[in-house]
């Protein structure tokens, strides 16, 4: 795999050229809607497979390795049965390698909601190892708020080999996540046990393979509550052959201040549940000023601090599927729009702007006027998402979770099974 940085200038045509590949290949594997008006600064994804190659007349292994972009000694490593380096033969055949090792195998997660176009569905569910459906709200009695809709969601994934998860959360309807819910269910011990048994009559019933824990923004006071519920899930589900996942804050010490963070406690999660979710995402968000959501030094931090909590091969790390669009200068409670990352590259293209990458966030961003107003849109690519999935293997972590996949973004996929092979748990 290569990832190529669109200059002023680029045509398809060209870049084809330059990787010995071809343009309907490139638009094919990236999708691309407007092949021929490329945005500078746009990544563009190129897959190549292993070559067999028959030495012409005039063909010298420098020359060989020049034309497909690859070195030297890589081009020698690849072919130990040639004696003679300076004495190629014609009709002789070479491999030129291209492909490049994976890192490893990992387990990804991937969040949608109900409404999922069933084609974007289908063309992400081979990328993954876990389908977690949100949500399922909980009610301060222990019971639960079913969704009706779940079931051809969870029918399909099983059909492809991916493990559907249940998730509960302490969303009250048509509002956000509830301190007081939250607190509710975990000092009363009934609503605890009424709730462990909704989760496991649900899981039975729909064929779930397990239950994703999102609780968040819990008060302080109920970290140990909340801690023993996660027990009490495990003891319960554990027997029955059933995993519980927990998603947790990104944290980057065990003494964090605020509400989003004290009550996770990743020492304790990390010994108790089967994976943990980093929701290493939001540090650009909706109401806050502009920059990128998932900045990589940031993101960094978080897993220097988990990986001495929780075992690593245990971490999901959160990875972002969307972008924002601020207006510029930021304002206090101003509201930035949401955007696909698909999506940004259409707007850069629209608006004629150029596409930067900010080297310690590695992300992607760039400007644009909307009649007087400027505007920045941060967003991710093929470069932000391999720096991001580089984490795993400098990490050993166990893989990631996606945040979410409802909208198709094919680079994305592109990079990580060309960096990853993805575990099939079923």
């Amino acid at each position: 795999m290569e990832i190529y940085v669109v200059k002023q200038g680029d045509t398809l045509y060209g870049i084809a050229n330059k990787f010995n590949t071809t343009v309907e290949k490139i638009v094919s594997d990236n999708e691309l809607t407007h092949p021929n008006e490329l945005v500078v600064g746009q990544t563009i994804v190129i897959l190549r497979n292993d070559v067999n190659y028959t030495v012409k007349q005039g063909d010298t292994l420098y020359k060989i390795a020049t034309q497909f972009g690859i070195t030297l000694d890589a081009l020698l490593s690849a072919n130990p049965s040639i004696s003679n380096p300076l004495n190629l033969q014609v009709g002789e055949n070479i491999l030129v390698p291209l492909s490049q090792p994976k890192m490893g195998e990992i387990e990804v997660n991937g969040y949608c909601f109900v409404n999922i176009n069933r084609e974007v569905l289908r063309k992400t569910l081979p990328s993954l190892t876990y389908l977690s459906i949100f949500s399922y709200e909980v009610l301060p009695d222990g019971g639960i708020v079913n969704i009706a809709s779940d079931q051809p969601i969870i029918d399909l994934a099983r059909e492809q080999k991916v493990a559907p998860m249940m998730v509960i959360t302490n969303l009250e309807e048509n509002s956000g996540f509830s301190s007081e819910l939250g607190s509710a269910i975990l000092n009363n011990p009934q609503a605890r046990q009424n709730l462990i048994n909704n989760v496991i009559n649900k899981i039975q019933q729909k064929n779930y393979f397990g239950v994703d824990i999102d609780f968040e923004y819990l008060y302080p006071t109920d970290r140990e509550a909340y801690n023993n519920f996660v027990q009490e899930m495990v003891n319960a589900l554990h027997p029955l052959g059933y995993i519980v996942t927990t998603a947790l804050a990104p944290k980057t010490s065990a003494d964090q201040q605020g509400i989003l963070y004290e009550a996770h406690d990743y020492n304790f999660h990390g010994r108790t549940a089967d994976h943990v979710i980093l929701m290493t995402y939001e540090w650009g968000y909706t109401y806050g000023p502009p920059m990128a959501v998932a900045p990589a030094n940031q993101v960094k931090k978080v897993l220097e601090y988990a990986v001495t909590e929780i075992p690593s091969n245990k971490i999901l790390m959160g990875m972002p599927n969307y972008g924002y669009d601020w207006a510029l200068p930021f304002v206090e409670g101003s509201a930035a729009a949401s955007i696909s990352n698909v999506g940004a590259v259409d707007l850069a293209r629209k608006v004629g702007s150029f596409i930067k990458f900010d080297e310690l966030q590695k992300a992607p961003y760039f400007n644009y006027y909307s009649g007087e107003n400027e505007h920045v849109v941060w967003f991710e690519d093929a470069n932000s998402t391999y720096a991001r999935l580089k984490f795993v293997s400098d990490f050993n972590l166990g893989g990631v979770s996606y945040w979410t996949i409802n909208q198709y973004f094919p680079q994305n996929w592109l990079v990580l099974n060309a960096m990853y092979d993805v575990k099939k748990l079923l």
